[in-house]
C-alpha cells in the first residue's frame, strides 16, 4: 500500500495555471503507475490523466488534452499535474491514484487501489 497526499489546489481565475502534487509514501513509487481524477460539484468522479511507471507514457482525457502535463518525479516520490489555461469547468477536487504495475510492466492499466484525499481547485469566471 502506498499512502498519497495531494496538494497545490487553490482559487484561480479562468487562464490562470495550477501545478498540484501527489506525495508518496510507504513503497517505491516507480513500480506503479499514477492517476490523477477529479470529481466536480454534483458530478461523477471522472478520469483526467495517467503516467506509466518511468513516465514513458501518458495519457489524456479530451477535455484536457494541450492544457493539462502529467509528470513524475519518482527520485523525489512525486507525481505533478500541471494545469494551464483553466476553465470554470475545471472546478472539482482532485485526486490522486496509484496502479501497482510492478517493476516490469511500463503501461497504464487503469486498476488503482490507493487513493488520496483530494486537493480542492476552483477556477472564477
Amino acid at each position: 500500500q502506498v499512502q498519497l497526499v495531494e496538494s497545490g489546489g487553490g482559487l484561480v481565475q479562468a487562464g490562470g495555471s495550477l501545478r498540484l502534487s501527489c506525495s508518496a509514501s510507504g513503497r517505491t513509487l516507480s513500480t506503479y503507475a499514477m492517476g490523477w481524477y477529479r470529481q466536480g460539484p454534483g458530478k461523477e468522479r471522472e478520469f483526467v490523466a495517467a503516467i506509466s511507471r518511468t513516465g514513458g507514457m501518458t495519457y489524456y482525457a479530451d477535455s484536457v488534452k494541450g492544457r493539462f502535463t502529467i509528470s513524475r518525479d519518482n527520485v523525489k516520490h512525486t507525481v505533478f499535474l500541471q494545469m494551464n489555461s483553466l476553465k470554470p469547468e475545471d472546478t472539482a477536487v482532485y485526486f490522486c491514484a496509484a496502479d501497482p504495475v510492478g517493476s516490469e510492466y511500463d503501461g497504464i492499466s487503469g486498476s488503482y487501489v490507493d487513493w488520496g484525499r483530494g486537493t480542492q481547485v476552483i477556477v472564477s469566471s
